[in-house]
């Protein structure tokens, strides 16, 4: 049996981890705010999913004079750079691809939220292109999210859903979960690896992603390029030995999971011997001044794109990341993990586009970060909960509990929060050790407590 039910962890135990100086992930001992955002040192870069394991050491964004990369970044990208230059190095670009007879000379991955929206917008009415927009479809995908789809083809965008098997994606996803608690797992590795794989086989040589991720605190050299590195998404050779799903070896999946090569394939790297040399994964971030809150304001206008009906939890806004309820589950587990909930993610960005003041953020941080995801709570455990009507006794072998309740995912939550950023309180509730409001009291103004969202 691979995976069990977990204990409640007492405060005793949590304490004495703390004193022994016992961290999760690799990540920095001190917690330390950036004195511009909200974001702290334990951020964690994005990473390589494919060799991602529960012994795997974070790289975290790099903080100078106590200031975050992100921030730094934010101000060269609104004073440094000469965004008509780069609009004309775009147009250059895809003036070496373009098609002549209106076939498809590029792909677009994206769920036709505001981002991947403007993105083809633009790409087909200013820059001429001729985009194939594709989408891995949602794992609990929301109405309003489907209503943007169908916004997105009534924009002019030709679109592939891919559907993957979902018993397959269902396993892995609680196999990622029990092992990393990362539900989002199987999803990214569509987001990376179906482009790549889809352009090789339709001879299709341009894609296009949104921002790069060194705007949000990977390592600032990836700045440099407007090529995403092709480790993200390829490797040299398939190795069922290192390569990694939810934690577990291909090699271990196949024998102890009944599953075979055509299951796990859209989750794998794609051999670099079988790219196309002509084959380039760019970052539209790097050609044009990228602003998620004008990239909702544009799709307001140019389409009948439509928010979530109220706020998301665990955030302030109804416009950001809506077509997916699984995304409730990733930013709430990646706040247990590093200490830093959706809000975080979300004010920080808008404090480095002039959004909002820093003191806003922390506001919204303190009114909103860590909620807990109860609106979608039983969607959830019901999509990774495994029965014997779609799975082998083998395979729940696997599982003590194949079904899992909220009291099962709470506990297993909790194994994840490393002891240097999570206590647990004298009314046994778990609080950040060191939050942002330490050294600066601040209280939520009367119109912040009594804000729905914005519209």
């Amino acid at each position: 049996m691979y995976f069990s039910k977990q204990s409640k962890i007492t405060k005793e135990e949590n304490q004495k981890d703390f004193d022994e100086g016992k961290t999760l992930y690799g990540l920095p001992r001190e917690v330390i705010y950036c004195k511009k955002c909200v974001i702290s040192n334990q951020r964690p870069n994005s990473a390589i999913e494919y060799k991602h394991l529960k012994s795997t050491k974070k790289r975290t964004i790099n903080f100078n004079e106590g200031i975050c990369d992100a921030c730094h970044v934010a101000e060269k990208k609104h004073k440094e750079i000469n965004w008509k230059d780069r609009e004309e190095a775009l147009m250059s670009l895809c003036d070496k691809f373009r098609s002549k007879d209106g076939s498809h000379d590029c792909i677009v991955p994206g769920s036709g939220g505001k981002d991947s929206f403007y993105a083809s917008y633009i790409l087909k009415y200013k820059f001429k292109m001729n985009p194939l927009t594709i989408t891995w479809a949602p794992l609990l995908p929301t109405e309003w999210g489907r209503a943007n789809m169908i916004s997105w083809t009534d924009a002019g965008m030709d679109n592939l859903l891919y559907r993957p098997n979902r018993r397959v994606q269902r396993l892995l996803t609680r196999i990622s979960i029990e092992n990393l608690l990362h539900p989002f797992q199987s999803f990214m590795f569509g987001q990376k690896m179906l482009a790549p794989k889809l352009a090789s086989k339709l001879g299709i040589g341009l894609i296009f992603y949104g921002e790069n991720q060194a705007e949000y605190g990977n390592d600032a050299k990836e700045l440099k390029t407007h090529l995403m590195a092709d480790h993200f998404y390829s490797a040299d050779g398939i190795d069922k030995k290192n390569i990694f799903i939810g934690g577990l070896s291909v090699n271990t999946l196949q024998k102890d999971f009944n599953l075979c090569d055509n299951d796990l394939s859209l989750y794998l790297p794609i051999n670099k011997k079988l790219i196309s040399s002509g084959i380039s994964v760019a970052f539209l971030s790097h050609f044009v001044k990228w602003h998620p809150q004008s990239n909702y304001y544009f799709a307001k206008e140019k389409s009948d794109f439509v928010t979530a009906p109220e706020r998301l939890q665990g955030t302030y806004t109804k416009y950001i990341s809506t077509d997916d309820k699984m995304e409730y589950f990733n930013f709430y587990t990646l706040g247990i993990k590093f200490g830093i909930g959706w809000t975080s993610n979300i004010a920080s960005h808008e404090i480095r586009d002039g959004d909002l003041s820093r003191t806003e953020g922390i506001n919204l941080v303190k009114k909103y970060d860590h909620e807990y995801p109860s609106r979608y709570i039983q969607d959830f455990l019901d999509f990774v909960s495994l029965d014997k009507k779609k799975y082998e006794k083998k395979i729940l072998d696997n599982f003590e509990f194949p079904k899992i309740d909220k009291e099962y995912f709470d506990n297993l939550a909790d194994t994840h929060r490393s002891p240097h950023i999570w206590k647990i309180n004298d009314i046994n509730e778990w609080e950040l050790r060191h939050s942002i409001f330490e050294n600066e009291e601040q209280e939520i103004s009367n119109e912040l407590k009594n804000w729905k969202g914005n519209k």
